[in-house]
């Protein structure tokens, strides 16, 4: 099953292969796995959203090509097994990555399926989920053998509101989508209101009634449509749109019935990282990206990077490859790993969420990055973004 590829094949049937050549003699090697799982659904609204092939798996290249730069240095060898699953197969997959003695998974899943295959890993492995944003991983269903990587759908939309409250925009009008996991962001959105002293003005809900995506006259309905949704609303300044499912929220940029710009899931989105980003460091990663890849980079692959090199940055402080000595390395208060966004990132020791900058992007360039300056911290302003520590609904279990 774990074989050599050179890339993949399409299918819902697993598929992997080490990202890095043979182990040298003498070295120490530290074995991952990237687990993607493809669950079925309608292709996205723009055409420019298509998924990739390689989607998360390119990052993860990337990221052991880096760590790989320092390792062979230290005596170190890092191998990546990249494999695809459906929502079904899943977590026979994590069963042949457990039994090949590979103890650090990134995951790209939904929530419900990183949370099943957290506990399936049990004490097995250490899960860095790179995909999913559910507050509820970091809260009362938070897991120990589990980091987050992705930001939650709290750190984004914390970022959003802070930006929006620095604009003088504190009147919302807030349209969320009729799934539960669109609701979940709502939420999220409801909770950044209360925190910075927004006012949601009204909320309304886009029933997803299927039909088409994309047809000749798809536009023509559009136009018709988005500006009678949202006529008649009270005054606000900006409509934030939370739309996880991809359904309504990129057709809602000047289509509004009053002159407003949109937030959210279209318009000025938060996100872990943006084709665009050139600070810090970023037009050197991007580049590097962009050669290896043959094509711009997304959040997904981002955060398989940033989760691959959270592992190998462990392995080089601490000069070794024993999976519990990494464990304990990158949840103590001594690990820091650098992203291109100006400051190190951390993970919190009470919910395992890598503390990070959230950048506030749109189609072509990065308009801002959140925490802004104004919000401050006892501790670090990155615990503005997210569920801080008196805040938080996880309890790990005591380690004896």
């Amino acid at each position: 099953m774990f074989k050599a590829i050179m890339g993949l094949v399409a299918g819902a049937c697993a598929l992997a292969g080490p990202v890095m050549g043979q182990q040298q003699p003498g070295m120490q090697q530290i074995r991952t796995a990237v687990l993607r799982v493809d669950a079925p659904g309608p292709p996205p609204i723009s055409r420019l959203d298509l998924p990739v092939a390689d989607l998360g798996f390119a990052g993860a290249r990337l990221a052991i090509d880096d760590n790989d730069t320092t390792g062979r240095f230290m005596g170190q060898d890092f191998e990546a097994v990249e494999v695809t699953a459906s929502p079904e197969t899943a977590a026979a997959e994590l069963d042949r990555i457990l039994a090949d003695g590979i103890q650090f998974v990134v995951v790209l899943a939904d929530d419900a399926t990183t949370l099943a295959l957290a506990d399936q890993a049990g004490d097995r492995a250490m899960l860095l989920n790179a995909r999913a944003r559910g507050d509820n991983l970091r809260g009362a269903d938070c897991r120990a053998n589990t980091i987050h990587v992705a930001p939650s759908h709290a750190m984004l939309a914390d970022a959003l509101a802070q930006f929006l409250m620095w604009k003088n925009w504190p009147d919302w009008l807030l349209v969320h989508g009729s799934h539960p996991e669109d609701e979940a962001l709502a939420a999220a959105y409801r909770r950044s209101a209360a925190k910075f002293g927004a006012t949601i003005v009204e909320e309304r809900v886009f029933e997803d009634t299927g039909g088409a995506r994309s047809t000749d006259s798809g536009h023509v309905q559009v136009q018709a449509q988005m500006p009678v949704f949202t006529q008649r609303a009270p005054e606000y300044d900006i409509l934030i749109a939370a739309d996880e499912s991809d359904i309504f929220a990129p057709y809602l940029p000047y289509l509004t019935w009053d002159p407003r710009p949109v937030a959210g899931s279209a318009g000025l989105v938060p996100r872990t990282w943006h084709p665009a980003m050139e600070a810090w460091g970023g037009t050197q990663y991007q580049n590097r990206f962009e050669k290896m890849a043959n094509r711009l980079i997304r959040e997904e692959d981002y955060q398989a990077w940033l989760a691959l090199r959270i592992v190998g940055e462990a392995a080089t402080r601490t000069r070794s490859a024993d999976p519990a000595t990494l464990r304990e390395f990158i949840l103590s208060d001594q690990f820091d790993v650098a992203g291109f966004k100006g400051q190190k990132l951390t993970v919190r020791d009470w919910d395992h969420q890598v503390r990070q900058p959230i950048l506030l992007t749109t189609g072509v360039l990065t308009t801002s990055v959140s925490p802004q300056d104004q919000y401050l911290h006892q501790t670090s302003a990155l615990d503005t973004l997210g569920i801080d520590r008196p805040e938080t609904e996880c309890s790990f279990p005591e380690v004896p």
